[in-house]
C-alpha cells in the first residue's frame, strides 16, 4: 500500500462476521455511508503520480496494490492489479446485481434520508468512526433485484481469500519481472508477502521502501528507510519525470 495508515484502534470488518451478522452489515454500511463522501474526494499523492509516470516511461511493468481506493488509476496507471479488490464496486452476494459505489451512495441515501452523523475519523477504506448509538437508526440498503441485505463492496475482507485466478496472475507478473520494489507496505499479511518469498526463491532482486520494518526485511537485497512521498519526489526530480 501507499501510505495507507489505519491507526491502532481500527478494527477491520471480518468476512464471516459481515456475511453472517445483519447487525455487522448495518454497522459497516452506516459507517461507510458517512465516510464515502470524504473517501471519494481523495486525490493521488506524489507516490501514485510518480509510479504512473514510471509506467509511461517503461520503468514499471506492473503494479500490484493492496489498497482498495483506485488512486493508482486516478494518477494514470493502467497496469494495475487490485489484490484486495476495490471499494468502488458493490455486488449482491445472493444474486448477480452489480453497481458502482458512487451510484450506490444515492441508493443508500434513499433508505436514510434523515441519517446524519458527525465523523470522528475516516480510514483509507472509507470506514468512518461515528457515534455507535446512531447506527441503530440506520437502515441497511436492500438489493433492488432480489431484496437481500447481502450487498458487499468488491473488497477482500479479513478472513477471506484472494481469488485463485488473481493470485496466479500476480505470480505470473512477479515472475516475469527483472526486479521487485515493495513500496509502503509492511507485508504483514500473507496475500502480498508470498510473492516476495517466491521472488526470493527465484533469485529476483528485491528492494523495499518503507519507513518501518517489514516482514521481508530478511530477504531483501536493498532496504530504503524513507517515506514513500519523499523518496518518489526525489526520484522524479533526479530522472526528470513529469507527474
Amino acid at each position: 500500500g501507499i501510505n495507507a495508515e489505519y491507526g491502532t484502534k481500527h478494527r477491520p470488518i471480518q468476512h464471516m462476521e459481515f456475511m453472517t451478522d445483519a447487525k455487522a452489515r448495518q454497522r459497516y454500511w452506516a459507517r461507510n455511508f458517512v465516510g464515502f463522501p470524504v473517501f471519494i474526494e481523495k486525490k493521488p499523492n506524489i507516490s501514485h503520480s510518480v509510479l504512473a509516470a514510471m509506467e509511461h516511461h517503461n520503468m514499471v511493468d506492473w503494479v500490484i496494490t493492496q489498497n482498495v481506493d483506485r488512486l493508482h488509476q486516478k494518477a494514470g496507471s493502467t497496469k494495475v492489479t487490485e489484490l484486495h479488490g476495490t471499494t468502488n464496486i458493490v455486488t449482491c452476494q445472493r444474486c448477480n446485481y452489480v453497481t458502482d459505489r458512487e451510484s450506490f451512495q444515492g441508493y443508500i441515501q434513499s433508505y436514510n434520508s434523515e441519517f446524519v452523523a458527525e465523523i470522528i475519523n475516516v480510514t483509507p477504506d472509507a470506514d468512518a468512526e461515528i457515534d455507535k448509538e446512531l447506527i441503530r437508526s440506520f437502515n441497511t440498503p436492500l438489493c433492488p433485484d432480489c431484496g437481500s441485505d447481502l450487498l458487499k463492496p468488491q473488497v477482500v475482507f479479513f478472513g477471506a481469500n484472494v481469488g485463485s485466478e488473481k493470485v496466479e496472475f500476480c505470480y505470473e507478473k512477479v515472475r516475469a519481472a527483472d526486479r521487485i520494489l515493495v513500496a509502503g507496505s509492511s507485508l504483514h499479511v500473507m496475500s502480498g508477502y508470498r510473492f516476495i518469498l517466491d521472488s526470493k526463491k527465484r533469485n529476483k532482486e528485491i528492494a523495499i521502501l518503507n519507513i518501518g520494518t517489514t516482514r521481508a526485511d530478511h530477504v531483501t537485497d536493498t532496504k530504503i528507510t524513507a517515506r514513500c512521498g519523499e523518496f518518489f519526489e526525489q526520484f522524479r526530480d533526479n530522472h526528470l519525470l513529469d507527474s
